[in-house]
């Protein structure tokens, strides 16, 4: 009988190991296998239609808003590809819009600049490599997202040209499936670009206390907002893109989440690179599935331009009637920076999110370069009485 039941103990121990090993693999290669019934591929592109070779839409004009894909009934779309033409060089990705409307609404629940969109930042283009987003190669060439986006009554996807030029060539692939009815549980993907350029303290940048004390910060006011949602969902992702104006280290803002009208946030972090998953302030080119840096600044310390990507893949922030995500822009808020970002998550409904920041108020703001800081120490000179030997760090 003891025997037996160290049997059956064995046997129930293996039967739940499996199980939470099932659980924690990865859920894409058990639903990878998983024969469906009633689902239809369905492809709308750029295809010329003659049979001819001219697969693109030409000549979207300046101001020009043209809908790439109307689509009826329920489905989800899994794959989104966009390369064009001209390039950055002539055409600012920063000024073509994409917005996406789902279940017949008159209102997006995406809007963002395509390039920030698909992890571009500013008018640059470079390959970046992340699970649900990917530009490349060809330097960034290739536009691709994979995230799911499922709809229930219709989905409309539409570019508008911001720019003074046309766009000549538009090609992209649209795939989804289409079936009788989604799942009730299946939520709505929504997208939102933000921008700012933030303030610095009457005080001064007082980062690492080098010209002032640093003070306190547990309300999270006047923190850069990535996320204002109302609603019932769950935030997947993040490219955050920030250009610091100075050599000090950017990252000393912690990220505060409120969730469902919380006035003090429930989650704060420990600084900029702890929430991307990275520590000791980098700036060191890297890419993973769900966290990496694809573009850092090489120029002294850490001025200059800087993207990093999180993404909520396995981890999911997830808030019942709103959430509000902010980071510091320095300690205490206390450096001028430009910041943008694109902020992905679900919801169980369609919603509009939050007007986008109007093309003048987006504008990238230009690199500053060695003139610069060659100004920066004449007028330094001045203020310690233009000694003819001052060095610098005086």
């Amino acid at each position: 009988m003891k025997r037996l039941l160290i049997a059956v103990f064995f046997v129930l121990v293996s039967i739940n190991v499996t199980l939470i090993v099932a659980q924690t693999m990865s859920n894409e290669f058990y639903d990878l296998a998983k024969i469906r019934s009633g689902i239809q591929n369905k492809r709308i592109s750029s295809t010329d239609t003659t049979g001819g070779n001219a697969d693109y839409i030409p000549h979207i004009l300046p101001g020009e808003k043209r809908i790439i894909a109307n689509i009826n009934g329920s489905g989800v779309i899994n794959h989104i590809w966009i390369t064009i033409a001209p390039g950055p060089d002539k055409l600012m990705r920063n000024d073509i819009i994409i917005r996406m409307y789902w279940d017949g609404n008159t209102f997006p629940s995406v809007e963002s600049p395509i390039g920030p969109f698909f992890g571009q930042g500013w008018n640059e283009q470079y390959s970046y490599n992340s699970f649900p987003i990917i530009a490349g190669p060809g330097n960034g060439t290739g536009l691709n997202c994979y995230f799911a986006m499922p709809f229930a009554k219709g989905a409309r996807i539409e570019i508008e040209n911001q720019n003074d030029i046309p766009i000549d060539h538009l090609y992209f692939n649209i795939d989804y499936v289409q079936m009788d009815k989604i799942s009730k549980d299946m939520g709505r993907f929504h997208a939102w670009y933000n921008h700012e350029l933030t303030e610095a303290l009457p005080e001064g940048e007082t980062e690492w206390n080098l010209v002032g004390q640093q003070k306190a910060n547990k309300t999270g006011k006047d923190n850069y907002i990535f996320a204002d949602i109302k609603g019932k969902g769950h935030f997947v992702g993040i490219n955050y893109y920030i250009h610091c104006p100075s050599p000090i280290w950017y990252g000393e803002g912690d990220d505060m989440w409120f969730i469902d009208g919380e006035k003090i946030p429930s989650i704060v972090g420990t600084g900029t690179e702890d929430l991307f998953n990275t520590s000791w302030s980098p700036k060191e080119l890297f890419s993973s599935p769900y966290f990496g840096y694809p573009r850092v600044n090489n120029d002294m310390g850490w001025l200059g331009r800087t993207h990093v990507y999180r993404f909520f893949i396995s981890d999911p922030v997830f808030f019942d009637k709103s959430l509000k995500a902010t980071i510091e822009h320095g300690h205490d808020n206390n450096l001028t920076l430009d910041l943008a970002s694109v902020a992905y998550w679900y919801q169980s409904e369609a919603t509009a999110i939050p007007l986008a920041p109007t093309k003048e108020m987006r504008q990238p703001k230009p690199l500053i370069n060695f003139l610069d800081v060659h100004r920066w120490r004449h007028e330094w000179r001045k203020s310690k009485g233009s000694k003819s030997t001052l060095w610098g760090n005086e």
